[in-house]
């Protein structure tokens, strides 16, 4: 039996007035996950525990079968993971977001969050962002890591556990009342402005139309994590398949193996069929046993408010992944399961993360029930199945 979860980060939603009171999954055009659903098991899964902050990072967790409650010690600690951080026990991670903010106003704690993606802003660019400020404000105390897109990281030497604001909570607030309360960080975000603001980089891209990516921002610390190997808890090998940080430091905290594939950036606009074929061949060819493709684009289209385009990214995971996976591994010819799901919902209404069920597909292909329903938010809460715990979800997938 081989195994694949295909992941679409913030795909849940609540429904939407201009869709008749659907939501975005319910309202996309869907025929391959539709399908499934009629041979399938649906239900909902608790992905987030109660009294933890909803986030990708340990509702990921939960899916990939590790109690958030148990392993989770921030964010930023498994994004370092991924680029290859030595952190020490001493050492505080930090997101370290590469943000948009309003530049009318003359105080920085008066400025408003518009994006906290910087138009998506490529590495490359971002890498010369961070490297000007990195040239005044790295040293011993204080180390900077390039990572993906907007997405990179602080190391604190000997740091102290601090309480930060996800910027993608704050979209079109005002910022003061979320600065961090340490003076150095709240320095460093404010110095940052000061520098980025009138860079000649961003001065192009203000002439493109994109954002200008004007301001460091600090969020998810932690302390180093500590996973159990995925192969040791599971007795399966598996491969990661993503193009976010995140995903890829469980990977190495789960000493499992990362897959880069070309053209993946984290966007509407990624390399779907190369992640739907790199987890087809690592099941059939290369000798893994589960796979665990992981898209971002409904969580950013999600963030962005875009009905429109949340939808488009729905459409993109069935029709260019879940489709493919499901041809190429019926073309194997060998048993396998598929289970569908979001980590959270991403609401395009209040455009950050929630803590509700998110909905399930549990497919088998040598399964031969028959259902009425489809895959949705509504219908999987009607069938009466529901993981209170969700990262036992996995045990179940892998039984």
């Amino acid at each position: 039996m081989k195994y694949v979860v295909i992941l679409g980060d913030g795909m849940a939603d609540c429904p939407v007035k201009e869709l008749n009171d659907k939501t975005p999954l319910e309202y996309a055009d869907t025929p391959i996950m539709d399908e499934l659903a009629g041979i399938s098991e649906i239900g909902m899964a608790q992905t987030i525990p109660q009294g933890m902050k909803p986030g990708s990072d340990t509702a990921n967790l939960a899916v990939m079968g590790y109690d958030p409650e148990k392993y989770y010690t921030g964010r930023s600690p498994l994004e370092a993971l991924s680029i290859g951080v030595d952190m020490k026990e001493e050492d505080i991670a930090i997101r370290c977001n590469i943000v948009t903010l309003s530049e009318e106003e003359e105080a920085y704690e008066d400025k408003i969050m518009i994006d906290h993606s910087s138009s998506e802003i490529s590495t490359e660019d971002a890498a010369v962002l961070l490297q000007a400020v990195m040239e005044e404000m790295a040293n011993e105390t204080y180390q900077f890591y390039v990572g993906t897109s907007y997405r990179h990281c602080l190391i604190w030497n000997k740091g102290k556990a601090v309480e930060l604001t996800p910027p993608h909570d704050i979209l079109e607030r005002k910022i003061g009342e979320y600065l961090p309360e340490d003076e150095m960080l709240a320095w460093m975000q404010k110095r940052s402005y000061e520098i980025l603001s009138v860079h000649p980089l961003n001065l192009e891209r203000k002439e493109k139309g994109l954002h200008p990516a004007n301001s460091l921002w600090f969020w998810g610390a932690g302390t180093k994590p500590s996973l159990d190997s995925f192969e040791k808890k599971y007795g399966k090998n598996g491969v990661m398949i993503s193009a976010v940080d995140l995903l890829k430091g469980i990977a190495v905290g789960a000493e499992m193996t990362n897959v880069t594939v070309e053209g993946a950036n984290g966007g509407l606009h990624t390399n779907y069929e190369g992640k739907a074929q790199a987890a087809v061949d690592a099941l059939t060819k290369k000798g893994y046993d589960f796979a665990y493709i992981h898209v971002e684009a409904p969580d950013e289209m999600g963030h962005q408010g875009s009905v429109e385009r949340k939808i488009q990214a729905i459409e993109y995971l069935d029709q260019r992944i879940i489709r493919l996976v499901k041809e190429k591994m019926d073309e194997y010819g060998e048993p396998y399961r598929m289970l569908i799901l979001p980590d959270h919902p991403t609401p395009v209404s209040v455009r950050t993360h929630t803590s509700d069920p998110v909905p399930y597909l549990l497919y088998d292909s040598t399964a031969e029930k028959e259902h009425t329903w489809k895959y949705n938010e509504a219908e999987a809460e009607k069938s009466g199945n529901f993981f209170e715990k969700g990262y036992e979800m996995m045990q179940y997938l892998l039984r």
